[in-house]
């Protein structure tokens, strides 16, 4: 597919929002079982019609390996049987999950009035991620399950997979429930203009789910705010564990390997705290518990203490390690020099561990478990659209459907509402 031009990208993006928000109002106003429906045809033609999306992913995976992709991308990237049933699970469980509740009674205003909390579908949501094919899925199976129409763009190198998703997975399944497939778009034009376009359209997308790399997420984010447009913007990772004086060794190296299961994730163990009375004695241990897949930097070190390997294609078999002073001292370097999203503590000692989480004000704290478990079906048993981790009021950590609705706020006679 050749690349469009800027105009013409443009031109691509506001027309699938315009479908998009033209059709939405099937979303909005169905019921939740045959949202429920939708939800369970996707995820039985995900687990019945497989070979036409992965021969797909296939041509996608082999242009990236000879375009040089790195390991933990192509990891990403592919996708097989055992993904694609995964997927098919979470999307059933999803189906499971109840609704919120669209009106709730927060208290009476006297007078004969009521006070009610509504919640709203946005409308029409817009989300730009890396080439992760099976996020094309999440995504859309949030949408559906939040009510909204949507408008997804992928990298280029999942281009050819998310199309097949979309049409064989998404769109049929949305048509057999009776729904309107035009409510969930995908941009199939290649290219960064996309990306730039998808941002750039307050009246038709209000709100863009950013996921990626730090720089390029940040820089959207960016054209987003000036443009008067909402995002919720997963940029940033790494996990961070500290050892702690107190430590069992047994499970402190359990968490290390289960922190490195997986190289390309924003989750995964990217900065080792060691207290400083055990780092040169462990440090041989850790060396061993590693090698030879992983490299370990340090100090001291060329780079920021936080810097994130996973986003480095050339260097992300790495993690970075440094000694530490004690609970507060490695919660202060987690809060100070990294992104936030999760830091755990490894110790048997009940007060380093509440040092340790009470000084921590990332997104996610864990006490002897890994940072891994920040996902949103690992924690909330619901697929996420990506990990939150701005330090304002709002949606924070896995970002689900129950986010992705406004709050409306009505009043209305008491003795009246069961006419509504």
């Amino acid at each position: 597919m050749a690349a469009a031009g800027s105009q013409d990208v443009n031109e691509i993006v506001a027309s699938a929002a315009r479908a998009a928000r033209a059709a939405s109002g099937s979303l909005a106003a169905a019921p939740a079982k045959t949202i429920d429906e939708a939800l369970r045809g996707m995820a039985r033609r995900l687990a019945t019609t497989p070979e036409t999306v992965l021969e797909a992913n296939r041509a996608d995976v082999a242009a990236a390996e000879a375009g040089g992709m790195s390991g933990g991308l192509l990891d990403r990237l592919r996708l097989d049987e055992a993904r694609l049933a995964a997927m098919a699970e979470q999307i059933d469980i999803l189906a499971d999950v109840e609704p919120e509740p669209a009106r709730r009674t927060v208290r009476e205003l006297g007078g004969g009035l009521v006070l009610q909390e509504w919640r709203r579908p946005v409308g029409v949501i817009g989300a730009n991620y890396e080439a992760r094919p099976n996020v094309t899925v999440d995504v859309a199976s949030q949408l559906v399950k939040s009510q909204n129409g949507g408008v997804l763009r992928t990298g280029s190198a999942a281009l050819a997979s998310a199309t097949a998703l979309m049409d064989e997975i998404v769109a049929p399944a949305l048509a057999e429930a009776g729904l309107d497939p035009a409510a969930i778009q995908l941009i199939r034009a290649r290219g960064r203009g996309s990306a730039d376009a998808l941002v750039a359209q307050p009246g038709l997308i209000p709100l863009v789910i950013l996921r990626g790399s730090g720089e390029s997420t940040r820089t959207l984010a960016e054209k987003a705010a000036l443009q008067g447009v909402r995002t919720l913007a997963h940029a940033d990772g790494g996990g961070v564990l500290y050892i702690d004086a107190a430590a069992d060794l047994d499970k402190a190296f359990a968490l290390v390997a289960a922190g490195l299961d997986r190289l390309g994730v924003c989750n995964r163990l990217n900065l080792l705290l060691i207290h400083r009375d055990h780092f040169d004695a462990l440090l041989p241990r850790v060396e061993a518990a590693v090698a030879p897949r992983i490299a370990l930097s340090l100090p001291p070190h060329e780079h920021a203490l936080g810097y994130e390997w996973a986003l480095d294609s050339d260097r992300e078999a790495t993690i970075t390690l440094a000694p530490v002073d004690g609970p507060l001292h490695a919660a202060r370097l987690a809060n100070d020099e990294t992104s936030g999203l999760a830091a755990g503590i490894v110790t048997e000692d009940a007060a380093a561990a509440r040092e340790f989480l009470s000084a921590y004000a990332g997104t996610g704290a864990f006490w002897n478990a890994t940072t891994r478990l920040l996902d949103g079906f690992k924690l909330l048993n619901v697929p996420e659209t990506g990990i939150n981790i701005d330090r304002v009021p709002g949606p924070r950590g896995p970002v689900t459907f129950r986010d992705l609705s406004l709050r409306q706020y009505a009043v209305v006679p008491a003795d009246r509402l069961a006419d509504l």
